[in-house]
């Protein structure tokens, strides 16, 4: 079974290490190595350090913590390596804190692509803090921040206490650049870890009700804020750059078409394509849906499910997008749909003597 891991971002001073402080003290969250940057950061002494060397230290609260090396799929597979030989308890959780100024992309594709380390480790959700003081300038002024609230699965609001008439401002725009996510507040980092792991699931592969959840958030959502008492309130009018969409078809999408749709969305949208999830039917696999999960150029292989998490039945895509409009994207999964089945009607038509070649001659 693949340890999950979870990684906590959000920008400088958004409360990241107040909430990963917090959360070491916790017994539930015990057995956890813990990923940062710095040690000094996190502030470790007050949690009894028993033991340390070079580049890890062995907490009295049963976790452990471990500082980024040159490379983040490098200091993984040490860890892993450590905790198979025994040198190191056997932790059952991984969360990383990445820092304040980065994209967490680059890291999320670490965990998604990296072949090694997918056969033991799965991506189980991403946190975000956004801190209801700045939070708002914050994001108007760095596309760092806009991603890392793009890719959360949860998105902490920090600083409620200091900031609350601010809170509601901070939530409405979080909904607009991340409608399907949960949102929560939190004062000085005061929340149960398992209200944060082991309960979204980062890769929905293989998990209906999740599936099922985050389909039906997305719908309440974009319901909620497109009706608005019929004034047609555009949930993407607030920002002109990212956008969060839907697009569903009730047809089957052919396998080819779903193949080519992938991989063109990769190759020439990646670094714009912030999140993208997926339920679909593919045509050759009926009854059987397709599930997909990706960030930028990285997709999960498509994990398939033995029958839909729910009545309905469409094939649904959810997209958090920066400079790609909607349109584009529907018509290019619809004209690749149109000539996959062209060329298979086409095919079908032929006669197979008709499409015998001749032996070459010698």
């Amino acid at each position: 079974m693949p340890i999950p891991v979870s990684v906590i971002t959000g920008f400088l001073g958004s409360g990241k290490t107040t909430l990963l402080s917090r959360l070491l003290r916790h017994p539930e969250f015990s057995e956890t190595a813990v990923i940062v940057n710095e040690f000094g950061e996190v502030g470790l002494d007050h949690f009894l350090v028993e033991a340390s060397e070079d580049s890890i230290v062995e907490l009295g609260t049963g976790c452990l913590c471990c500082t980024i090396r040159d490379d983040l799929a490098l200091t993984l597979g040490d860890l892993l390596a450590r905790r198979e030989r025994g040198e190191i308890p056997q932790f059952r959780r991984v969360v990383i804190e990445t820092s304040g100024l980065a994209d967490p992309a680059p890291i999320l594709h670490v965990l998604m692509a990296d072949a090694a380390l997918a056969e033991r480790l799965s991506l189980d959700t991403v946190v975000t803090t956004v801190d209801a003081v700045n939070g708002l300038g914050t994001l108007e002024e760095h596309v760092e921040a806009v991603k890392q609230v793009a890719v959360a699965d949860t998105l902490l609001i920090t600083k409620c206490d200091l900031a609350a008439a601010e809170a509601a401002g901070v939530e409405a725009r979080l909904r607009t650049l991340n409608p399907a996510a949960e949102i929560h507040t939190v004062v000085r980092g005061d929340l149960a870890p398992g209200r944060l792991f082991g309960r979204t699931g980062y890769s929905i592969a293989s998990r209906p009700i999740d599936i099922g959840r985050w389909l039906e958030e997305e719908r309440r959502q974009r319901s909620t804020i497109h009706d608005h008492k019929g004034h047609g309130h555009d949930v993407n009018r607030h920002d002109g750059r990212i956008r969060a969409f839907c697009i569903e078809r009730e047809k089957p999408v052919s396998a080819v078409a779903f193949s080519l749709f992938l991989e063109t969305l990769a190759e020439h949208c990646g670094p714009d394509l912030l999140r993208v999830k997926g339920i679909v039917e593919i045509a050759e696999s009926p009854g059987r849906p397709a599930v997909i999960h990706g960030v930028q150029h990285v997709f999960h292989p498509p994990e398939w499910l033995d029958a839909w998490p729910g009545q309905d039945r469409k094939t649904r895509f959810v997209f958090i997008t920066r400079d790609i409009p909607e349109q584009w994207v529907a018509t290019l999964l619809d004209l690749l749909d149109g000539e996959a089945r062209e060329t298979s009607a086409r095919l079908a038509r032929s006669s197979p003597n008709k499409r015998q070649e001749k032996p070459l001659e010698r």
